[in-house]
């Protein structure tokens, strides 16, 4: 899943991102309200991270701003302040959580996470593509009976995979979903994840459409029947 931080304490951003990235997450950061508006509503996110106190234009105004354009994402709120007018306000505007600065690494994942199950709960809370099962939830991925460890960003790109199962999703948009922004790294590392989670998954599930990308097919036996479902 793709997170966005809008902080203007580089320091505090820094940190967020770092252990949010380590737990799988696609991260982008950026440090004042106007940029941060802007990315949300140029790109696909599925959560927001949102200081209230930014250069340029607050957080409060970001929010409202997303909502009044009929943008869903849940967005997560920081501040400083502390008091429940405050706490009012950010939720008067849209904001679907509150943290009071300073506030603890492992609460704040847990809020994030918390959202994102509600945002999926009914939607994908288990994606089951034939006799493959993946939970987003749980983190959890099976073939059949056969549990399947997957590193987080397997997971990522996996999981993006099975949303749009029996589609083709091309390189850019594996990319553009489960890596940051910023990511100016080789395209080909997409090849790299597909390639490992073909020998995780076993042959057949992931499927190469010359010149157009993935795709993630039920019958895990047509990749051997239609060629080229082997090749990164």
């Amino acid at each position: 899943m793709r997170l966005l931080i809008v902080e203007d304490e580089r320091r505090l951003a820094r940190s967020l991102a770092g252990g949010l990235t380590a737990e799988g997450f696609a991260v982008d950061v950026v440090h004042d309200g106007a940029e941060g508006l802007h990315m949300a509503v140029e790109n696909e996110y599925d959560l927001i991270v949102l200081d209230i106190m930014l250069p340029g234009m607050n957080g409060y105004r970001v929010c409202g701003a997303l909502r009044a354009a009929g943008d869903e994402t849940p967005v997560l709120m920081l501040t400083a302040k502390d008091g429940e007018y405050d706490e009012a306000e950010g939720l008067d505007t849209g904001a679907d959580d509150y943290l009071t600065k300073p506030f603890s690494y492992v609460v704040l994942l847990a809020r994030v996470r918390a959202l994102l199950r509600r945002r999926t709960r009914g939607a994908r809370v288990a994606l089951r593509i034939g006799e493959l099962t993946v939970d987003p939830a749980a983190q959890r991925v099976a073939v059949g009976e056969r549990e399947v460890e997957l590193t987080a960003k397997e997971f990522a790109v996996l999981e993006y995979l099975a949303t749009r199962s029996g589609e083709v999703v091309s390189k850019t948009e594996i990319l553009e979903h489960v890596w940051d922004f910023a990511y100016e790294g080789d395209v080909n590392i997409v090849e790299v994840y597909v390639s490992a989670l073909r020998r995780k998954l076993g042959a057949g599930w992931i499927a190469t459409v010359r010149g157009a990308g993935y795709r993630l097919q039920g019958d895990a036996g047509s990749g051997r029947r239609g060629g080229g479902g082997r090749d990164a």
